[in-house]
């Protein structure tokens, strides 16, 4: 079954899935799941601003683990389910985790990219959400290194690289949408993620 990420109906967590999630990760785990579910059908309706603040403040509270510690490998992509249920990720998934929730939301794929950035502070590769209101807007940064959101013109330790959704891969820049690359998902990660989420069946049961 396909995941509808258009409205928060859509989202909600179904009780077999939450069994589960119980039954490989624990009882915790499945009510921090719950809680994932509860949110986003809290914030269906309320101001742009509040639901990226919630979001944004939601999942960082989750805990920094490298992929090679977490899953025993180089590079994986955890669904939202997954990253809650297993009580943390890496940056890749903190980003990945607040993208859906915010397309669970209703915005628009057009408004959200998942881009790569360099974080001059540690000289190391890493993902944010970026926002744009509008497609020639200075975007509003998700990250869980800095945990304020802040436009990206105010994110001077952040070099934009590239960004991507499941539309297209985009040469990324400050201000605007940059120049698009590609069409559809960019690698083969983002197929397998999207993948491992259509077999979740959030809305089963």
């Amino acid at each position: 079954m396909s995941i509808g990420w258009h409205s928060a109906a859509d989202t909600i967590v179904s009780n077999n899935t939450l069994k589960k999630v119980q039954k490989i990760y624990g009882t915790q785990a499945s009510e921090n799941v719950a809680k994932w579910n509860d949110l986003l059908l809290e914030l269906e309706g309320q101001d742009i601003q509040e639901q990226l603040s919630k979001v944004n403040n939601f999942f960082n509270r989750q805990k920094f683990v490298d992929d090679i510690d977490h899953w025993n490998k180089e590079d994986y992509w955890a669904t939202p389910i997954e990253f809650i249920a297993s009580g943390g990720g890496d940056c890749e998934d903190f980003s990945i985790a607040k993208y859906f929730s915010m397309r669970a939301l209703g915005v628009p794929a057009n408004k959200l990219r998942l881009m790569y950035v360099k974080a001059l502070k540690y000289n190391m590769a890493h993902m944010v959400l970026a926002y744009y209101d509008k497609p020639n807007a200075i975007p509003l940064v998700l990250d869980n290194l800095n945990k304020n959101i802040l436009p990206a013109s105010k994110r001077s330790d952040l070099q934009p690289v590239y960004s991507f959704n499941g539309e297209g891969l985009w040469a990324a820049k400050e201000q605007g949408l940059g120049k698009q690359l590609q069409d559809g998902g960019n690698n083969n990660l983002w197929k397998d993620l999207t993948s491992r989420m259509n077999l979740e069946k959030y809305n089963e049961g």
